[in-house]
Parts: structure tokens; sequence; C-alpha cells
């Protein structure tokens, strides 16, 4: 394993928009082969999975208000709120898709820093979460681009959670769609579990402490390193203009359709927004904190034009690939729910 140093010109970046569009590039185009670490802080942001509904996920007055970023990461997963108290990390795995999906590979080595810390109850657990005394602390995603891949997560160590809690609580008589808030009331921060000795630590103080824990050293400058170069930064800095920092891709475009309707499932929340007319769906939209390396619009465009009744949904959606374009879900199951809507 080796460290990306994803400074610029010599200095940590901050800006959540430029942090969350590097595993594309590193996976994409740098392709550094082997397994690549790397870890970074953001400023208040939120960040919401590709395939979520920002006005539903959302108090979109109070991250304006506030100036918090809005970006949306190219790998599925819910909405999480950053700030200087949050850790990112992200391992860039180019070569080898073998262990694709495996969350505890990702969490593992970041539960065995805490353990070592003396916070013997961190564990990985449920579908890609990580927890202390079943408080979750830490939320992981993963994206693949042919046989590479980026996974994980963040780490919430002195997080703002009033902040958090704010942003994530949608107003919904202000959405012209229904939503799911994201924010679970079981999260905690690390620092309060860290032994007394520890707790002056900043969140650099504990990202060098997990560095160096990961690569088994006691300085950073004994590990292995690439440096994002100028010629890095420059096609970084196109992508930016051309897509990471539009409205159009951070904030998507709302079609507040008539007919809202969500689940959880195991593979994770599935929603369906959409329209009908003369008992045939005109207009659908997938949302979701569903993983998946296949494309949901598949499925959208599957259901245009469907009869709303479970004969007719459930065999538009099993000639979809659910498996590879939304996950593993049943079709059945799915059909009920479309028409459970209002």
């Amino acid at each position: 394993m080796f460290f990306i140093d994803t400074s610029c010109n010599g200095k940590p970046v901050h800006d959540a928009i430029v942090n969350q569009s590097l595993d594309n590039y590193l996976i994409n185009d740098l392709r550094l082969k082997g397994h690549g670490l790397i870890c970074y802080i953001n400023q208040p942001s939120v960040i919401i999975g590709v395939n979520q509904n920002a006005y539903a996920e959302i108090d979109l007055p109070y991250l304006k208000k506030h100036k918090i970023q809005l970006v949306r990461r190219s790998s599925g997963g819910g909405a999480v709120y950053h700030d200087y108290g949050n850790l990112v990390f992200e391992n860039i795995i180019i070569g080898d898709d073998g262990h694709f999906g495996d969350f505890h590979r990702i969490g593992d080595p970041i539960v065995d820093a805490l353990h070592d810390l003396g916070i013997k109850s961190a564990e990985v657990r449920g579908r890609n979460d990580m927890a202390i005394n079943g408080k979750k602390f830490s939320g992981m995603a993963i994206v693949k681009a042919d046989d590479a891949y980026a996974a994980g997560g963040t780490i919430m160590f002195d997080l703002n959670m009033e902040a958090a809690n704010e942003v994530l609580t949608p107003e919904k008589d202000k959405l012209s769609s229904k939503g799911v808030k994201s924010v679970d009331a079981r999260v905690t921060n690390i620092k309060p579990y860290l032994p007394e000795k520890y707790q002056d630590w900043t969140t650099e103080d504990f990202k060098n402490y997990l560095l160096c824990h990961m690569f088994g050293v006691d300085s950073m400058d004994d590990v292995e390193t690439y440096h994002l170069t100028e010629h890095d930064w420059t096609i970084i800095d196109q992508r930016l203009d051309s897509k990471y920092r539009t409205d159009e891709w951070n904030y998507g475009k709302n079609p507040g359709f008539k007919h809202y309707v969500s689940k959880h499932y195991p593979v994770g929340t599935i929603a369906f927004n959409f329209n009908v007319r003369d008992d045939q769906i005109t207009e659908a939209k997938i949302y979701g904190d569903f993983f998946t390396a296949g494309d949901p619009h598949k499925v959208e465009q599957a259901l245009v034009g469907v009869k709303m009744n479970a004969t007719e949904i459930e065999r538009a959606l099993s000639k979809a690939d659910l498996d590879v374009n939304l996950g593993h879900a049943d079709p059945s199951e799915l059909a009920q729910l479309i028409l459970s809507a209002d």
C-alpha cells in the first residue's frame, strides 16, 4: 500500500468539491497500479450519494444561510455532513477488483487502530457502517470503474453534531416531493471515547495517528508517497469546471413528480418518484442510497409506459436487470411499493 498526497502547492485542500472529485480522476485517469490511500479533511459541506435527491434530503435554506457546500459524490450511499472535525479516507485500488463490495476490508484497519487506542467496542457493522457501542461514527461507500474501484468513508472525530442535524433535516412543507431524512440519532464522535491522555488531539493529530497505524510506521515520512503533480491538477481543474462544480451535477433536477414512495431494503433505501396518466406510468425517477455499478436510468426507462398493475410492473422490472442496475432487489416487492403510492 502507498499514500497519495492530495495537497496542492504544498497546502492541504479543504474544498469538498475538489476532494470528492479526486476518486474519479484516480481510478479512471491516473490509475496508479496497486493499492493507494488518500485521506483529507473537508470544510463544512454536505455530501450526497450519486443517486440521491438533494431536494428531499437536505434543508437547502439552512445550507445556503450557513454557506455550507453541497457536493454530490460519484458513489452511492446516504447524505452526510462534513466539517473540520471529520476525516475522509479512500482506498484507490487499480488492477484488482476481487474485493469490490467488501466493507470489512475497508473498515477493519480503522477499527484495529481504534482498538489499539483502547476503544475495544469499535466494529464494522451492518451494510457499510462502523460503530462504537452500537453508535455509528462512519459510513462507507464504493464506486467501480472497470478493474479499479475507490472505497472509503467518513470518520466522525469531533464533528459539529448540531449543524449535521439541522442541515440533514429537510423542511418537508417546502418540498415538491416527499423525502426521507438521512440523519440518524444513533451516531457519535470518536473523541469522547479517547483515553484522557489523547483528549487534546485535534483532527489532524488523529489523522496522523490513523495513517501511521495503517501503514505500520512511526512517521508518514517513511511511507511510499505519490504527490499529485501540476499536470494532475490541470486535469482535475478541467473536470471541476466542466462537471463537479456545476449545479446540474451537485443539485440535480427535482422532477417533483406527483407520486413518491420509499422503502428500505437490504441493498439500501429505494425510492420511486413518478407520474401516472390513464393508468400508465408516464415519467419515473429512482433515488436512494443503494450502491450499484450499473445504470438506474435503465430501470426508470423500463417503467415508462407500463400499466399500473402488479403483473405489468413486475414484468418490466424483471427485464431491467435489477441486480446490475439497482442491486439485488425483488421485482415483486418493488412493484408492490410502486402500487402503494397515494
